[in-house]
């Protein structure tokens, strides 16, 4: 198994597995994105997305998608992982393991404060697999989000 970035030609099959992804989220067609619009935003002038993907038997077998945030407390920036997936077929082979080790390599090699990430409150398995790991539920803060309607009407010119 090979865990590399992400390359041009890898993301139609990182756009499935996005695809994938919301179907085992049970929202199998909330997914807008394009070949063309994620390209453009991991390959772009100015990408502000990466990705990595872990290839094993020659096949793309999962992805972790992230981008970089910041802590104005510890003044430094942090990788916030936006989906990690692998294909339940290459489940229990450490892909998921080894995607996830390769963000926290790149956090440490450049000073980064931390790797965050959301998991859907139902998902045991992924929860189950990120206390594994050493990862703390923060479960003093909730996740607000602004969308479709909510956002266009308070983000609308008056």
């Amino acid at each position: 198994m090979q865990i590399r970035p992400a390359r041009r030609e890898d993301v139609p099959v990182i756009l499935e597995l996005i695809h994938d992804l919301a179907i085992y989220e049970k929202e199998p067609h909330a997914v807008k994105n394009t070949v063309e619009a994620l390209e453009a935003n991991l390959f772009g002038e100015h990408p502000a997305i990466f990705a990595h993907v872990a290839v094993d038997g020659g096949t793309v077998q999962g992805f972790a998608l992230w981008f970089l945030n910041y802590s104005t407390w510890e003044g430094v920036h942090g990788i916030y992982l936006e989906d990690l997936y692998v294909r339940p077929e290459a489940r229990g082979r450490g892909i998921g393991k080894a995607l996830l080790r390769t963000l926290a390599e790149t956090a440490v090699e450049r000073g980064y404060a931390r790797v965050e990430w959301c998991v859907l409150n139902w998902n045991e398995p992924s929860i189950g697999f990120y206390r594994s790991l050493g990862a703390a539920a923060q479960d003093d803060w909730t996740t607000f989000r602004l969308t479709g309607d909510a956002l266009a009407s308070f983000g609308g010119a008056e």
